[in-house]
Parts: structure tokens; C-alpha cells; sequence
């Protein structure tokens, strides 16, 4: 679940089988407040369009939508006495685009494509704020996702520098204090090479923030730690000293972080 705010008022997006569906009941709030949200949907959904609309989304992404009951409705559409709710469509005619939640969450929810098309019923300014909030919702998730792949590969190239310390530098028979030194040792290695200073440091100069330096490092500078595990790795079975290890893995840190910050400002260039 997340949440975007269009015009002040704010909007529950839920992610349904990997699809993103936006409430209705949230922006139906927007133009005549809680009470008359139900109701406002109703209107929208018993419109000749909106039914065409429905029905033409649902036979493009829904091979089970019942045809013969979705031409039923198309038919009684804009009389008078038709009246159809949300549920009564999902039900009728196995519809996917809309989704009926009770809880917590609950409300009518569409289809982002359907929503966009609700929000005409809002307001032109709603419908416009609503897509500029939601691309900017999923562009911070896209970021998210890329920083998140990047921490979980410098994870991964962790337990391979940890392995590469316990083969080579850690001596049989010490207790796991002992080892747990040489561990955190060998991390400051890195530390140092990449950010200029130890864990310790980095706490002493920031006792207000949470976690480790690691936790506040850049997308690029989570690359180029990645690559030093594995370089530190193979330099450690190459029977290297540490001196020396700190000095290469330092150099490589200064040039790889000059390639990939040049790159960054390739891309802003493009734009």
C-alpha cells in the first residue's frame, strides 16, 4: 500500500496481483466529501460511457469478462431507472478492473487506467494532479528497487570477502571474539579505502543517526564497495598485506567513483 496526496486530499494506491489499483473511494472524497463518495462512484459507473469504457478495458485485459452480461448493461445504460454499483458489475460479469475491499482499506479500487478516467468525473485539475502524483510515486519506487538490487549485491559480495578472511587470514583454534575482530578489521579495510574512516568513526561523527555508514551510502558508492569486496577477496588469497590492500582498493575507489559519478552527469546531460 501507498499513498499520494492530489489537491490535499489523500489517495490509498494498493499493488493487486502486480497491478496498481487506486481508490475511487479516496478521490470520490475529493469532490463531495465522505458521505457522498458511494454515491458519486454510482453516478460515474451507471454513465453510458463509463459502461462502453469498463466493458471495452475488461475485453482487452480480461479473457473470463461475460460479454452477453456486459451488452445487457451497455443496453440499459443511461435510462433512467438503471442503477449499478460497483460490486453488481464485479459480480455480473467477472469483471477485473474494479476491486471491492472491505477493512481496514476498504472502498472501490480500479485499475490505474480506470482511475485516470475517473478522475475526469472529479475535475480536469484532479485527473492531471493525479497522474503527475502517481509517476512520481512509481519513479521513487523504481529508485527504491535499484537501490535496494545494489545493497543486496554488495550483501552477496559481503559473505565472499567474509568467506575469503576465514580461509586466509583467520588462524585455527582462536575464539569467535577473536575472529569476529579480524572480521570487522578487514571491513574498516573497505571503510577506510571507500569513505575515508572506520565504522567507529562514522559513529562518533554521527551519533544521531541510525544503522551503519553503509546505510547512507549512494547508489554508485554501493557499486563501487560491491567491487571492492570482490577485489579485497582475491587479494586476500593472493596472500597480499593489508597496507598494501588498503592502498589498491583505495586507488580503485577514486578512479571508479570518478567513471561513475562522470556517467551520472552523462545522463543529466541527455535529459
Amino acid at each position: 500500500m501507498a499513498k499520494i496526496t492530489v489537491q490535499n486530499t489523500p489517495i490509498t494506491v494498493l499493488n493487486i496481483e502486480e497491478q496498481d489499483y487506486i481508490s475511487l473511494t479516496d478521490m470520490a472524497t475529493a469532490k463531495d466529501g465522505d458521505s457522498r463518495a458511494a454515491d458519486v462512484i454510482k453516478n460515474w459507473i451507471r454513465n453510458r460511457y463509463t459502461i462502453e469504457f469498463l466493458g471495452t478495458w475488461e475485453l482487452i485485459h480480461n479473457p473470463n469478462f461475460k460479454v452477453v452480461e456486459f451488452d445487457h448493461f451497455r443496453m440499459s445504460a443511461g435510462l433512467p431507472s438503471f442503477v449499478l454499483s460497483a460490486s453488481e458489475w464485479i459480480e455480473r460479469t467477472g469483471a477485473i478492473g474494479l476491486v471491492v475491499k472491505k477493512g481496514r482499506y476498504g472502498g472501490t479500487y480500479a485499475h490505474k487506467d480506470i482511475a485516470f478516467e475517473f478522475g475526469s468525473a472529479i475535475s480536469v485539475p484532479f485527473k492531471l494532479y493525479l497522474i503527475e502524483e502517481f509517476q512520481r510515486l512509481k519513479a521513487e519506487e523504481h529508485r527504491l528497487i535499484g537501490w535496494s538490487a545494489k545493497r543486496e549485491l554488495s550483501k552477496i559480495n559481503y559473505r565472499i570477502h567474509t568467506d575469503a578472511i576465514k580461509q586466509n587470514l583467520i588462524p585455527a583454534e582462536v575464539t569467535k571474539a577473536q575472529a569476529s575482530i579480524i572480521y570487522a578489521n578487514e571491513a574498516d579495510v573497505l571503510n577506510v579505502a571507500m569513505f575515508g574512516m572506520t565504522a567507529k568513526q562514522w559513529r562518533e561523527a554521527n551519533p544521531d543517526l541510525k544503522g551503519n555508514i553503509r546505510d547512507y551510502a549512494s547508489v554508485n558508492e554501493l557499486i563501487c564497495l560491491s567491487n571492492m569486496e570482490s577485489l579485497n577477496a582475491v587479494f586476500i588469497e593472493q596472500g597480499l598485506p593489508q597496507s598494501e590492500r588498503l592502498i589498491k582498493l583505495n586507488q580503485i575507489a577514486i578512479h571508479q567513483m570518478r567513471v561513475l559519478e562522470s556517467g551520472e552527469e552523462d545522463r543529466k546531460l541527455l535529459k
